[in-house]
């Protein structure tokens, strides 16, 4: 007797520089297929109760937004005579979790590869060295 995995039917939408193809999955949509069959695997073991708290996309702050020095200060309102914050110079940097969950009382952060980008190298040392935090590639 054959054993056949049966896989989630997909609505496929378009396709990306990294030939990853966007996907539509239980009303959610995906930044590819892969993404999708593992979020359908977590789906099933968050019901047979062997992970908890399951969440998408969660977001990490790695750098915060780089302000210039304040020189201006309020001149009323709760806060008068603080400085006000200086001009933004540089944006926050976050890293985009695609699951988070929780394991044998342990947080998880997984992200599911098809191609690891500079950015996404870069992102993964920040995680270890901010959070403490060690992504499992799935």
């Amino acid at each position: 007797m054959q054993y056949r995995r049966r896989m989630p039917k997909f609505a496929v939408n378009s396709q990306s520089k990294y030939h990853n193809t966007k996907v539509e999955y239980d009303g959610e949509l995906f930044d590819s297929k892969k993404e999708a069959i593992r979020y359908a695997e977590l789906k099933l073991l968050e019901k047979a109760g062997k992970i908890t708290k399951l969440e998408r996309q969660k977001r990490f702050l790695l750098i915060p937004a780089l302000r210039d020095t304040p020189t201006e200060k309020y001149k009323k309102g709760p806060q008068k005579g603080e400085f006000k914050p200086g001009k933004v110079i540089e944006r926050p940097t976050y890293y985009i979790a695609d699951f988070v969950y929780t394991e044998n009382g342990k947080q998880v952060v997984e992200d599911t590869k098809g191609f690891k980008t500079k950015d996404y190298i870069l992102k993964r040392k920040l995680m270890l060295w901010v959070h403490g935090i060690r992504i499992r590639e799935v």
